[in-house]
């Protein structure tokens, strides 16, 4: 009895391990004559930046390109390709090779609002923010119910010192979902840069006018009259 209960515990153990191993093996090993290599590489990409292995995930994207990149292309996996290529670069603080890989797939994809949205987000990592703003919006130009666009757009806006540009962005956000917690935190920040941004412009404003308006009064009543000019001689001859 002892035999047979072992040998069945042992063939359920095979079984189970024949079962599992190819489940896990399908999201970290390469398959060579399985799927289409390139979207074998980009699948494998894909779950290394899950994890957090942004180097690997590089690797494996640069990997995915070397192959026939046909299939990939016929689908939207070459322009994702690109774009979380070069998140994964910016992450890695490799960010002209990020900006260099993103503009590749912006040639490629004009019209991804994904893709121009990681522009902006490579750009800010650098601290190039006027052109941060000019991606973000663009990618909210494409598409205008882009909520995290326009809450990127606000970040950058920001950053860029134009805080009261930031206020309608981050409303366009809330106007998309008013329970967004990002939104609402960069908008109550942006309304206190705006109205302190404000207070230095009409303190200097009021003050021009003051001195305008006393300028004014001066001239006006204090100012002495000009003095005739003196008659010229009568010339003539003498008698």
């Amino acid at each position: 009895m002892r035999s047979r209960y072992f040998l069945t515990t042992i063939a359920l153990l095979l079984l189970a391990v024949l079962t599992v191993t190819p489940v896990l093996a399908a999201d970290t090993v390469f398959t060579p004559g399985g799927a289409d290599n390139a979207t074998q590489y980009f699948n494998l990409a894909e779950v290394a930046i899950s994890r957090g292995q942004y180097d690997q995930a590089v690797s494996l994207f640069d990997q995915a390109l070397a192959e026939n990149t046909t299939m990939i292309s016929k689908s939207d996996t070459l322009m994702y390709l690109y774009k979380d290529k070069a998140a994964a670069l910016a992450d890695l603080g490799r960010y002209d090779d990020a900006l260099a890989t993103v503009n590749t797939g912006v040639a490629q994809f004009k019209n991804s609002s994904g893709m121009w949205n990681n522009k902006g987000y490579v750009l800010y990592k650098m601290g190039r923010y006027n052109e941060a703003v000019d991606a973000y919006s663009q990618a909210v130009k494409i598409d205008p119910s882009y909520e995290k666009g326009w809450i990127n757009l606000g970040d950058a806006l920001e950053k860029a010192g134009r805080p009261s540009e930031a206020v309608d962005a981050y409303g366009k956000a809330l106007a998309l979902d008013p329970e967004s917690s990002p939104a609402k935190e960069g908008l109550a920040t942006a309304r206190k840069e705006a109205a302190s941004a404000q207070g230095p412009v009409l303190i200097a404003l009021a003050i021009i006018i003051i001195v305008a308006g006393g300028v004014t009064i001066w001239y006006v009543k204090f100012r002495k009259p000009a003095e005739n000019k003196a008659e010229p001689e009568k010339s003539g001859k003498k008698e």
